[in-house]
């Protein structure tokens, strides 16, 4: 029977739900915004199966890739629409030319985020671009289950914990299933984007017509976020965002992302996507500010794809790859100021990145001084 004492070893991938063959495991909200596990122990019959799907309790073991690439999506419209490259788009409409089915986060009619599949080229939008909130897999595994079995293809993108907990809840290998890691930084709360989202559309979230977490109006690299209404398109950079501070400066995310057992490759996903920072500095020849992505290929079928693909890539090295994107290799950190931000939050919402990142950067100040009063002090 699953049970969470530590809050640390729960990724909330919804596995332990849908493998329950009573149906008595619900995912309920904490203060937080974070959805765990709760079982009703009068209709549990022990099978141990939620035990079986978790990663925490069924660690994988890291892996080397095969290859790591440096890729752009050719077509110059789809990369400007898309988070960095745009090869997820050229994933999924191979997978949905071959006659595949392709899931996915999304927004739901809320603005929060679920996972759900699209069958066709046109519904890869719904899909494309970065949603930094955690999602509600909800029933996809199963769907997922049902399409292998009817010998469908089959593309599956999500964290490496999502992607962990859906090789465990299938318990056998698919020669039909691809499945795409995103390079994940950390999930932020859910609870702290509603109370943003709410805040800026002033509580009527039917105005909202698109939201973009990575508009990349004033360039890749000074990504921004963008939130069109009916009446106005509301933009801020990332580095001004309240919401975007929040979740980069880890004040937000879910406990166990310090503590993933997803990262190296031991999601077991046959791909790692994600953005290529740093690459005007290790391959300046490529970069033009619009978009780069990294693909770290881990299996022979997932090279088979890539390979079948029309774009333009070129090969690099692991280390180059996650040099300024040590996301693809290790967990985060803790932020200390958390818990402070959680504090705020309870009180004043959204108001409380604000008012954390202050004292951050106050107590910097004053170590800095400190820092500099000191070496007066030995020089005297």
């Amino acid at each position: 029977m699953i049970q969470i004492i530590d809050k640390h070893f729960c990724c909330g991938c919804e596995g332990c739900v849908q493998i329950c063959p009573k149906q008595c495991i619900s995912f309920n909200e904490d203060e937080k915004g974070f959805r765990y596990p709760l079982v009703d122990k009068d209709i549990c019959i022990n099978c141990g199966l939620c035990d079986k799907v978790c990663p925490f309790l069924n660690l994988t073991n890291t892996r080397n890739p095969i290859k790591v690439i440096a890729a752009i999506n050719p077509d110059e419209e789809l990369r400007m629409k898309s988070s960095s490259g745009g090869i997820f788009t050229i994933l999924a409409e191979h997978t949905i030319k071959a006659g595949g089915v392709v899931f996915g986060a999304c927004f739901d009619d809320k603005w929060e985020v679920k996972h759900d599949f699209v069958d066709t080229v046109d519904g890869i939008s719904t899909f494309r671009g970065a949603k930094y909130v955690q999602s509600k897999i909800c029933r996809a595994f199963i769907k997922v289950k049902t399409f292998l079995d009817k010998d469908r293809k089959v593309l599956f993108s999500g964290t490496g914990c999502q992607i962990a907990g859906l090789r465990k809840f299938l318990r056998k290998e698919y020669d039909n299933l691809l499945t795409v890691e995103i390079a994940c930084h950390g999930v932020p709360s859910p609870a702290v984007w509603r109370a943003y989202i709410n805040k800026v559309a002033k509580g009527n979230l039917s105005k909202i017509r698109n939201i973009n977490f990575r508009d990349k109006r004033n360039g890749w690299n000074g990504y921004g976020l963008a939130i069109t209404t009916n009446e106005e398109t509301i933009y801020e950079r990332a580095s001004e965002n309240q919401y975007m501070q929040s979740f980069l400066r880890d004040l937000c995310l879910r406990p166990s992302c310090s503590n993933c057992p997803s990262k190296k490759g031991a999601s077991g996903a046959a791909l790692i996507i994600g953005d290529f920072w740093g690459v005007e500095s290790i391959r300046p020849e490529i970069y033009d500010n619009k978009g780069c992505s990294l693909v770290v290929i881990n299996s022979a079928y997932g090279e088979q794809i890539i390979n079948e693909l029309n774009i333009n890539h070129s090969k690099i090295t692991y280390e180059d790859g996650y040099r300024y994107n040590p996301c693809f290799i290790s967990p985060l950190s803790e932020n200390r100021y958390a818990p402070i931000f959680w504090s705020k939050f309870k009180k004043h919402g959204i108001d409380a990145c604000k008012t954390t990142i202050s004292i951050i950067n106050n107590n910097k100040l004053i170590r800095i001084l400190a820092l500099i009063y000191s070496k007066l002090i030995l020089r005297d």
